[in-house]
C-alpha cells in the first residue's frame, strides 16, 4: 500500500494527515468532471507545513489518496457529522463549493464500500496500530488532526475562517487542559483563533478521542492564508492553488510548533 505512509516515531504524539493527498486511480480520474475540481478541495501543502513535527518525535500517518476518491475523516456509515449543515460525504461527489465532481453522478452503493475497503479501512488500521503501539510506551497518546481549508467558502459558513479552528467535539475528545494550552499557543501569536465553531473534529477525532482510556484526540483546522495565497475571489483552475510560500508560513509553523510542543507536554504529564 504505498499510498499509506506511517512515519515512526515514539513520543505521545500522532499526527494524522488525512486530506494531503493528490492521488486519483486513473478509473476514477476517467469520471470527473475535471482533473482540478478533484483535487481542488485538498489540504493544500499541509505536510510541508509540519515536517517539522518528524524531529519532534511524532509519528505521522498520511493518505497520497484524494479525499475525492474517498474521505478518510467521515463517518463511515455515510452518516452526517453536521446535520443540518452543507459537508461533503464520504465518497464526495460535489466541492465544497457545490460542484459536481463526477459526469456520472459518482460512486454508487457497491463502489463505496469498495472504496471504504480499500482505503479507509487499512488508514484507520494504521492509526489503531499506532495508537496502541505508542499507549504501550505512555500513559497518555495525543491524536492530532492538521487540516487546512481556504479562508472563504461560503455553502460551508459565512465570511472569513479565523486563522486558528480548534475542534474538540465540543469537549468530549481531549482533556480540557489540553485544550487550554493549545489555545494558549494559538492565541500568543495574535491569530485568529475558534474552538469548536464551524469545525467541531471529524470523523478521526471524535472515535479515537476517548480520553478515559489515554487517548485525546484534537483537530486543527487552519485557514490557508497564513501560508500560501488565498484568493479572495472564487477560485479558478488559473488561481488555485498557489504555491507553497515558506516566507509567509515561517511564523505560522513557529506557532504550530508551539501547539505540538503543548500537546507533548501535556501527554508528558500524565506520565
Amino acid at each position: 500500500m504505498s499510498w499509506l505512509r506511517v512515519t515512526r516515531g515514539d513520543a505521545p504524539l500522532i499526527v494524522s494527515l488525512p486530506h494531503t493527498g493528490t492521488e486519483i486511480p486513473p478509473e476514477i480520474a476517467a469520471r470527473l468532471v475535471s482533473p482540478w475540481l478533484g483535487l481542488k478541495d485538498a489540504d493544500w501543502w499541509i505536510d510541508r507545513l509540519y515536517a517539522f513535527a518528524q524531529g519532534l518525535g511524532a509519528t505521522i500517518v498520511r493518505t497520497a489518496i484524494s479525499r475525492t476518491v474517498i474521505d478518510v475523516n467521515r463517518d463511515p456509515s455515510g452518516v452526517s457529522l453536521y446535520p443540518g449543515q452543507a459537508t461533503t460525504e464520504l465518497c464526495p461527489t460535489t466541492t465544497f463549493d457545490g460542484e459536481p465532481l463526477y459526469r456520472d453522478g459518482g460512486p454508487n452503493a457497491a463502489e463505496i464500500d469498495g472504496r471504504r475497503a480499500l482505503y479507509f479501512a487499512p488508514y484507520h488500521a494504521a492509526l489503531r496500530e499506532e495508537i496502541d503501539r505508542l499507549r504501550g510506551l505512555h500513559p497518555t497518546v495525543v491524536l492530532y488532526e492538521a487540516h487546512s481549508i481556504r479562508s472563504r467558502v461560503p455553502r460551508l459558513f459565512d465570511g472569513e475562517l479565523p486563522q486558528f479552528n480548534l475542534g474538540t467535539n465540543s469537549g468530549a475528545s481531549c482533556a480540557d487542559e489540553l485544550t487550554i494550552a493549545v489555545e494558549a499557543a494559538c492565541d500568543a501569536s495574535g491569530g485568529s483563533r475558534v474552538t469548536n465553531g464551524r469545525f467541531k473534529g471529524g470523523w478521526t477525532t471524535r472515535h479515537y478521542g476517548q480520553p478515559a482510556t489515554g487517548v485525546h484526540a484534537i483537530q486543527m483546522e487552519l485557514a490557508c492564508r497564513g501560508y500560501m495565497e488565498d484568493p479572495a475571489e472564487p477560485p479558478t483552475p488559473d488561481t488555485w492553488p498557489t504555491p507553497f510560500h515558506a516566507d509567509r508560513a515561517e511564523p505560522l509553523r513557529r506557532v504550530l510548533e508551539d501547539v505540538l510542543n503543548a500537546c507533548l507536554s501535556f501527554a508528558r504529564s500524565k506520565a
